[in-house]
This record gives structure tokens, C-alpha cells and sequence, in this order.
């Protein structure tokens, strides 16, 4: 169990903190920090940085991942747009969700509507190595549809 401060901010106040779903969810669900008397639109084609009224402190070592819900972008086309998003274990701003609405349908956000998910995952730390080649592999240099074959 990794344990993780969280802030609310003003806005966000009232609302639940993020929580999964079912036993063995991985994500935790974000909720839009919009006004109640203000909910935000987001037309067809157009994209829109939601506030979760929330901010928190990663332990080094950890990120959390903001990735669409498949509900909100099977029903209605509205997705995460820089899917996954990373929160970085020494950011300590407003968790946005920035969302996308590839539908048809002007797409209503109502303060504490579910939004997105939130998953925190270990970082694994690299350094990396000069070299003047690299150990062959049967794929090699196969790029886009290679393995499709």
C-alpha cells in the first residue's frame, strides 16, 4: 500500500476523494470540479482542461497516470486527449483532465461527474548507455505493422 497526501482545494470541496470502483479496479475516478451553476460544454471537435479540485504529493519514485473512462468514449466519444496523462511525483499543482470530445453531440461536465481515472504506477529510472551498435533481435529495425505480417 503506497500512501499518498491529498489536497482539496476550495473548489473542490464537498466532492469525493478519488476512489476506485470495485475491489480490484486499478484507477481511481476523477471528478469534475466545474460549479454546480456552471457546468462547462465541450463542443464536437473540441477539447477542454477540466479541474478535479485536487492536488497531491507523489512519494519519488511514483507518477499517476490520468486515463480516459471507456464509458465516457464509447457513449458519447469523449476521451483523455494526451492519454496518458502523467502527474509527476514532484508536482504539486491542480490536477486537470484534459478531455476531448470526438463525438457528434455538444458534451455536458457537471460538477462531480466521473471524468477520468487516475493510476498510480512505480517509475522506473534509466540511465542511459552510448553505443555503437546494438544487439540484433529476429523484429530488427521493423517499425509500424511489422509484427502484423
Amino acid at each position: 500500500m503506497v500512501k499518498v497526501d491529498i489536497r482539496q482545494l476550495p473548489h473542490g470541496e464537498g466532492l469525493p476523494l478519488p476512489a476506485c470502483q470495485s475491489a480490484h479496479a486499478a484507477g481511481l475516478d476523477l471528478l469534475a470540479a466545474v460549479p454546480e451553476a456552471a457546468p462547462m460544454t465541450i463542443a464536437p471537435g473540441q477539447y477542454a482542461l477540466v479541474p478535479t479540485g485536487l492536488s497531491i504529493a507523489l512519494p519519488p519514485g511514483y507518477e499517476a497516470q490520468v486515463r480516459p473512462r471507456s464509458g465516457l468514449a464509447s457513449k458519447h466519444g469523449v476521451t483523455v486527449l494526451n492519454a496518458p496523462g502523467t502527474v509527476d511525483a514532484d508536482y504539486r499543482g491542480e490536477i486537470g483532465v484534459l478531455l476531448i470530445n470526438h463525438g457528434d453531440a455538444p458534451f455536458p461536465i457537471r460538477r462531480g461527474e466521473r471524468i477520468a481515472q487516475m493510476v498510480i504506477a512505480p517509475v522506473v529510472r534509466v540511465e542511459f548507455v552510448p553505443a555503437a551498435s546494438l544487439p540484433g533481435t529476429d523484429r530488427g529495425s521493423g517499425g509500424f505493422g511489422s509484427t502484423g505480417r
